[in-house]
């Protein structure tokens, strides 16, 4: 069954077989997966990809710009995912969203509001800014350890209670152990019930440790209907790097050249800067180009950033959050 119409494209990698999104019936147990890893080169040295990087940041200075921190500010998943919140704090940040986008009517909304599913609905019937994103974490995150059940029951309530976007993880377990199968079958059915909602896959790359990791992961995610491959959870002790970034959008990059499928980056944990977001928009500017930073392929998941964009956008210090 064909759950991504809207993401049909044939492949022009000269092997007869639709990439997009694996079927049922084109290979037996795990050879689809390896079949569609070995059209990419997944052996990655982590020294070569710190050099790179490294070269790569020395262009950030280029971009610390006030056009670049507004566009930025439009790029944000303002999120809050702590045990201590509750309806009175989540309505409290969603007016904190309305009311800056009253005051400031000629800058950016953020792109989304990124919140547990119990608070979907709060945030939907409370937001009055227009075209900001409900994001809700699903699938038993931030572990993604529990049952196939209760991630399709915690997704569709989400939704249900007026979720637009979903972002879940990948089972890193199963996908160290080899498992890839489980793992794609988990995202494929979740991607099923988002339909034309967005799906945004988080990799825990600071878990997967190295960048053959990083790259396989991504791969896989974005084969079984990602429309977002995310770095991590903040959960970790390691959060997102230029390194995992730079490895998922080498991957993108590679994955549209071959599906015509443009699929979306999203930054997350641990991104207290200005300075480490300018470092993500220009890893996404150098390796998948201007057309990849805008808010439907681009996103940096954050609760403290806000204020100091805001802050250096205004040129005085700012509380909004």
């Amino acid at each position: 069954m064909n759950h991504y119409h809207h993401h049909d494209h044939d492949c022009d990698c000269g092997c007869g077989h639709d990439h997009d999104h694996f079927h049922e019936e084109d290979f037996s147990s795990q050879d689809k997966y390896h079949e569609a890893l070995a059209q990419y080169d997944t052996q990655l040295s982590d020294e070569h990809i710190q050099a790179q990087v490294s070269r790569l940041l020395e262009r950030v200075s280029e971009n610390d710009t006030l056009e670049v921190k507004k566009a930025l500010l439009g790029c944000l998943d303002l999120t809050t995912l702590k045990c201590t919140d509750s309806e009175e704090s989540v309505l409290n940040f969603v007016e904190k969203v309305n009311t800056l986008d009253e005051e400031h009517p000629d800058l950016p909304h953020v792109a989304a509001l990124c919140v547990y599913p119990c608070f979907a609905g709060i945030v939907s019937e409370s937001l009055q800014a227009e075209g900001v994103e409900v994001a809700c974490v699903s699938g038993g995150f931030p572990s993604s350890q529990t049952f196939m059940e209760v991630k399709i029951a915690e997704t569709s309530l989400a939704l249900h209670e007026g979720a637009t976007e979903i972002d879940v993880v990948i089972p890193v377990g199963k996908f160290l152990s080899g498992d890839y199968e489980g793992m794609c079958d988990e995202l494929q059915e979740l991607k099923a019930l988002c339909g034309d909602h967005a799906l945004k896959v988080i990799l825990e790359t600071g878990a997967l440790k190295s960048a053959t990791n990083i790259k396989c992961a991504a791969l896989l995610a974005m084969y079984s209907g990602a429309d977002f491959i995310k770095t991590s959870t903040g959960k970790e002790a390691v959060s997102a790097t230029p390194e995992a970034a730079f490895v998922m959008c080498q991957a993108i990059k590679e994955y549209y050249a071959k599906t015509g499928r443009k699929i979306g980056f999203k930054a997350a944990g641990g991104i207290n800067t200005v300075q480490d977001a300018l470092s993500y928009y220009t890893i996404v500017k150098e390796l998948l180009g201007e057309e990849w930073l805008s808010p439907t392929l681009f996103r940096i998941g954050t609760s403290r950033l806000a204020n100091l964009l805001l802050s250096d956008i205004l040129g005085e210090e700012i509380k909004a959050f």
